[in-house]
């Protein structure tokens, strides 16, 4: 069910986050959109408490007392039968009711989540939904700046989550969005960049397109409810297989085109436009990694395996569209980029709560993440380019695995210099728990560097000065959708290689970027602040 008022362009995921992989949906939206419609959770939290047996099994209840979560697992109102895609073992679910999964969900929580002590203890004997109960299984605590405390807590349908983290597969056209404006009138919504090999690369759909009508209809003013019905359909295709008409204006273009883009199952690729640029002062690298899915690793493995082989002496990692994911892939990287820099130090000290102090949820002794130099998958030792500073290309959906890249390389000396804008603030992590077809997460763990630091949840922010903390050496740059990632005349890159060589945030006079900003129109895509909103699983810190 998609939840939609007139003005905003606005995909529900309550339920499986991941349907599409084009837009995902505009979470940040979605507070304000259940506001003005009407709906939230508050008023079925208030009616629980006030009729703790209302709905559900007659299982016996007593707030603050809670069984082993060991009792509940796996138990299922509909259990799955055949071979589990990620263990290649039977499925061990069980049958049982809708009351043992919430009895899971009430005991896993008290036993595993950061804040356990702040959860409001609800009777499980309910009508309520699994899913929807366990939303309410968070802290209602807000930060200093009013903003919930947890805001990164969601489910998965377990074969969507299989599918899109491990084997790297997400329906839609291969083409991510940034969202500039997501309201009508003057909806601007424009390509930040396209999957190789997808429906979009074939009919080349490149960075900077902005959409203009979709099947007909008008993307950038279209404000009826039948009008948005329609652009939801086409620009989240319920299934593979479906062909849709897209108007689009390219960069520079007077005129627009039009392209038909067929939905398909879409593999990402999460490492690309792996280049070696040549300057006066030594050759530098420049890579894009877009999501810590276990698919990347081998790109991963190539791009510094090729760089190190070209001989460059800096590199600039392009994180800006990179929200996170497993953060052992973060930690591996790491690696890559320092090299000896890491001995005889760790990547990531994970802090549970404190009925884990010296354990994990598992049961297995605490010891801090290592800088993780070899590769199971891939076998053998990782390369290395050795160097003791990087320069990374951020914004706002730069989060949390992604953010640990950062963190973890200064917790061992080495000189990161953040080019862009202020990261989202993860600091956050969760291991995925499976329990009768769905994967649950919730905020489990902290993560703190080799010198003890952990705490940006407002996010790393570039500065002039370094404070060993939030703020970090570096400049200021929005994103530019004028250009092709890649290109040296992208402003976040040009910016990158000049400091390299001035020590200053200015672009080269004879930038073509430069050129662009002095001249630049209302409808500027060469300053953008846009959001690529993408499913929330590929947004977090997950361990494997």
């Amino acid at each position: 069910m998609k939840l939609f008022c007139s003005n905003l362009l606005v995909l529900n995921f309550a339920r499986h986050a991941a349907s599409v992989s084009v837009l995902g949906a505009l979470t940040v939206l979605m507070a304000s959109l259940l506001s003005s419609c009407g709906g939230g959770k508050g008023s079925q939290l208030d009616n629980l408490l006030d009729n703790p047996d209302s709905g559900g099994s007659s299982n016996t209840w007593q707030s603050g007392t809670y069984k082993p979560q060991s009792t509940f697992a796996n138990k299922c109102a509909a259990p799955r039968k055949g071979i589990d895609p990620e263990t290649k073992k039977p499925f061990l679910d069980s049958k049982g009711k809708l009351v043992d999964e919430r009895n899971f969900l009430r005991s896993w929580s008290n036993d595993t989540y950061l804040w356990y002590n702040e959860i409001v203890d609800v009777n499980p004997n309910t009508d309520m939904d699994p899913m929807d109960y366990f939303a309410l299984l968070k802290t209602n605590a807000k930060t200093d700046s009013g903003n919930d405390k947890d805001k990164f807590h969601f489910t998965y349908d377990s074969l969507e989550w299989y599918n899109l983290s491990v084997a790297g597969i997400a329906a839609g056209y291969g083409m991510e969005l940034s969202w500039i404006n997501s309201a009508a009138p003057n909806r601007n919504v424009v390509v930040a960049y396209t999957e190789p090999g997808s429906s979009a690369a074939a009919k080349n759909v490149k960075r900077g397109a902005k959409i203009i009508k979709i099947d007909g209809y008008d993307f950038i003013n279209g404000n009826t409810q039948e009008i948005v019905d329609k652009l939801n359909a086409g620009l989240f295709p319920a299934t593979t297989n479906e062909t849709h008409t897209f108007e689009i204006q390219n960069v520079g273009a007077a005129t627009t085109e039009e392209v038909i883009l067929t939905s398909a199952n879409i593999t990402k690729t999460p490492v690309q436009n792996v280049k070696t640029i040549d300057t006066g002062t030594g050759k530098v690298g420049y890579f894009l990694f877009n999501d810590h899915i276990a698919t990347a690793e081998r790109g991963l493995y190539d791009a510094v395996n090729q760089l190190s082989t070209e001989g460059i002496t800096d590199l600039v990692l392009d994180v800006r569209y990179n929200g996170g994911g497993y953060l052992y892939l973060a930690s591996e990287l790491s690696y890559m980029i320092a090299g000896s820099t890491t001995e005889g130090k760790f990547f990531e000290k994970i802090i549970f709560n404190d009925k884990h102090p010296t354990k994990d949820i598992f049961g297995e002794n605490l010891t801090p993440t290592p800088f993780y130099n070899a590769s199971e998958s891939i076998g053998g030792s990782l390369p290395t380019l050795n160097l003791s500073r990087v320069y990374v290309i951020t914004s706002a959906d730069t989060c949390s695995a992604s953010e640990s890249i950062i963190n973890g390389l200064r917790g061992v000396g080495v000189e990161v210099i953040q080019i862009g804008s202020k990261t989202c603030g993860k600091p956050y992590g969760f291991y995925p728990q499976d329990n009768c077809g769905t994967t649950y997460f919730t905020i489990q763990f902290k993560g703190v560097n080799n010198k003890g630091f952990g705490e940006y949840s407002d996010g790393f922010t570039p500065s002039s000065t370094d404070n060993e903390r939030e703020m970090i050496k570096g400049c200021s740059v929005a994103d530019d959708l004028t250009h092709q990632l890649g290109d040296e005349a992208e402003k976040n890159l040009a910016v990158a290689l000049n400091y390299r060589a001035t020590g200053t945030c200015a672009l080269p006079e004879n930038s073509s970027s430069f050129k662009l900003q002095k001249t630049s129109a209302p409808d500027d895509l060469s300053e953008v602040s846009g959001s690529v909103n993408k499913p929330v699983g590929l947004t977090n810190r997950i361990m494997k």
